[in-house]
């Protein structure tokens, strides 16, 4: 069974940094694109960041651009996401994604097959 799991979530002030991971079983992440996502409560699921199967493609979301940064590690299965310079607006649980074939889909959370359960990043002011 493929299983994503986010790790890295927790309480950080405004300013500060924090760095999730996705891990990866029974999938070999190289062939894949990898997003990460986030739902803050009452509000719709909103695309982050996306990075193509062989690292060489990122792209952002326009609220976190600058700030954020994706990247993977296909060796490792693993994927990234380095959050920088943290607001009370970040506050949301962080899922990360994979999807085979999606690029130009990449910021649709229907372009990706498989999920993790989610990572709850809070951001106090």
């Amino acid at each position: 069974q493929v299983m994503l799991v986010e790790s890295g979530g927790g309480l950080v002030q405004a300013g500060g940094s924090l760095r999730l991971s996705c891990a990866a079983s029974q999938i070999d992440l190289s062939s894949y694109t990898m997003g990460w996502f986030r739902q803050a409560p009452g509000k719709e699921r909103e695309f982050i960041a996306a990075i193509s199967s062989g690292g060489s493609s990122t792209e952002y979301g326009d609220s976190v651009k600058g700030r954020f940064t994706i990247s993977r590690d296909n060796a490792k299965n693993t994927v990234t996401l380095q959050m920088n310079s943290l607001n009370s607006e970040d506050t949301a649980v962080y899922y990360c994604a994979a999807g085979r074939y999606v690029w130009t889909q990449r910021t649709q959370t229907a372009a990706y097959a498989y999920w993790g359960p989610g990572t709850q990043v809070t951001v106090s002011s």
